[in-house]
Formats: C-alpha cells, sequence, structure tokens
C-alpha cells in the first residue's frame, strides 16, 4: 500500500469512511475502547444532520452518524476523492451504475454523494471543502485500505476502471482471484495501490450482496480481535496470515462490518 502525504488526495483515492449507526453514543464506546478514538460532536448543520467525528492521536480518522432511516443498512462507508462530484456521477451513471444520493452540499465541509456500482455496491463520493478528508491513514488505529467484493470481475473491473481512471494489477500471490487498483496518472502495482477488488465465492453466503470492505490497521490483530468480541461484537473471520500481514473480520456490536489489518513483521 501507498505511503502517500494525506493532503491533496487525487480523485478516486478513499478520503473518508463513516459508519451508519442506530447509536451513535454506543459507537463512541465500541470504537472509542477498540481503537483509542476520542470524539467531538459536528455538523453540517440542521439540515444535514450531527455527527461524531473519531480523532486518533489528535487527527481526524472517521466519522460516527445517525441513520435517518431504520430501514438502512448498519455500515461502514468508503469515500473516494473527486474534485467535481457532480460529473463524477454522470460518469457513474454512463458507465452502467446508479446514483443513490445526488450531491449535497454538508455545509461548509465539502459535497457529498452516494453511488452503487453495476452489482449494487455501495459507495461515497467527496468533494472536500473545509474536510478534504483523512488527517492520519495507514497508521496504527486508522483506516489503511478497502476492497470490494463483486460476482463479476467482468462487469465490475471496467466500471471501476473507466469512471475513476484506476490501473489494475491482478495478483498473483493472494491465493484467489484479486486485483488491485492504482489512481490514474501512477504506475499500476502494489506501491501505488489505493484499494482493490475480491470475489463472493467460496466462505461467503450465496444471499450475501456485492459490498465493500473497510480497513483499519492496527499494532496487533489478535488482541484487537479479542476486545471486539469482548465489547459485544463478533468475528466474521478470526485472525489469519495473508501476505500483507494478518487481519481478521470483524462485525462491530449494532452489525456494521470492517476488517482489522496488522503490518507483517519485518
Amino acid at each position: 500500500m501507498p505511503d502517500t502525504p494525506v493532503a491533496g488526495f487525487a480523485e478516486g483515492v478513499p478520503c473518508w469512511v463513516d459508519a451508519q449507526l442506530s447509536d451513535v453514543e454506543a459507537g463512541k464506546r465500541f470504537y472509542g475502547e477498540l481503537f483509542g478514538w476520542t470524539f467531538d460532536d459536528a455538523g453540517a448543520g440542521q439540515e444535514y444532520g450531527p455527527f461524531a467525528r473519531a480523532y486518533s492521536e489528535g487527527r481526524a480518522v472517521a466519522a460516527l452518524a445517525p441513520k435517518r432511516d431504520g430501514r438502512m443498512p448498519t455500515v461502514w462507508n468508503v469515500y473516494f476523492a473527486t474534485p467535481d462530484a457532480y460529473a463524477l456521477c454522470r460518469r457513474i451513471r454512463d458507465e452502467g451504475g446508479q446514483v443513490v444520493s445526488e450531491p449535497a452540499p454538508a455545509g461548509p465541509f465539502g459535497t457529498v454523494a452516494l453511488a452503487a456500482d453495476p452489482e449494487g455496491a455501495v459507495f461515497g463520493l467527496w468533494q472536500g471543502g473545509t474536510h478534504p478528508g483523512f488527517e492520519k491513514r495507514g497508521e496504527p488505529d486508522s483506516f489503511c485500505w478497502t476492497e470490494v467484493y463483486s460476482r463479476d470481475k467482468g462487469v465490475v473491473d471496467p466500471f471501476y476502471e473507466s469512471v475513476f481512471g484506476y490501473g489494475g494489477t491482478d495478483l498473483a500471490d493472494a491465493g484467489e482471484d484479486f486485483r488491485t487498483w492504482s489512481p490514474a496518472g501512477t504506475v499500476p502495482g502494489p506501491d501505488t495501490a489505493i484499494g482493490g477488488r475480491s470475489m463472493v465465492a467460496g466462505q461467503f453466503p450465496a444471499e450475501m450482496p456485492a459490498h465493500f470492505l473497510v480497513y483499519f490497521n492496527v499494532t496487533d490483530c489478535d488482541a484487537v480481535a479479542e476486545a471486539a468480541v469482548r465489547l459485544g461484537g463478533r468475528l466474521r473471520a478470526d485472525p489469519f496470515d495473508i501476505p500483507y500481514g494478518r487481519m481478521a473480520a470483524i462485525v462491530d456490536d449494532q452489525g456494521a462490518g470492517f476488517a482489522v489489518l496488522q503490518d507483517p513483521v519485518t
């Protein structure tokens, strides 16, 4: 994964994550103890709703937001940077995706939209204003990676590579059908990859929809997995080793899924 500056996110680079929760206060307790996050209560104005911004070592890493509708999924969302959310939404439609919520101003912070790829995996778009995105990433207790789980790579790969201009790299050592994406204008490969595509297959239930999985970097994967269960969450996948470190897939105490990744021992 690339070691790139946090400021000045190129289009298509993950720049923010948030959890849509039924109980934000319970979310603060869970993630505050799990990752050591602190929070402040913020909002983009009454018309856009409140949220709690999370900090690690005093730097912004995520947000917890209340679900506006109980029928909405409890989920971690990833947002991709763009200089023009309106133009990007047009490209998404042109390439067979859907715009779930049209671009809308979030007060002075920026412009936000939600979209879905041709298989229905939902992701966010963020056109930064006073809030460009992460102040900390790729370090312990902050975002480090995302990947979309899909069923038809022949549909999904061309979609993202056309919409964002990604360059793709198929990984032979991943042990499965896995492709990484690098931003437009970079040389595709592990040093520039900002996300990837995996497949919904094998151990996944047949009814599981296409979706994005958000990863957070941790210093001790096993300890974090144990703490998540103690705090009322559950493990979707126990800690296991991959070529890029040690990971676990976790569901929090309200049902939002995410993963944690410990860097490989060197």
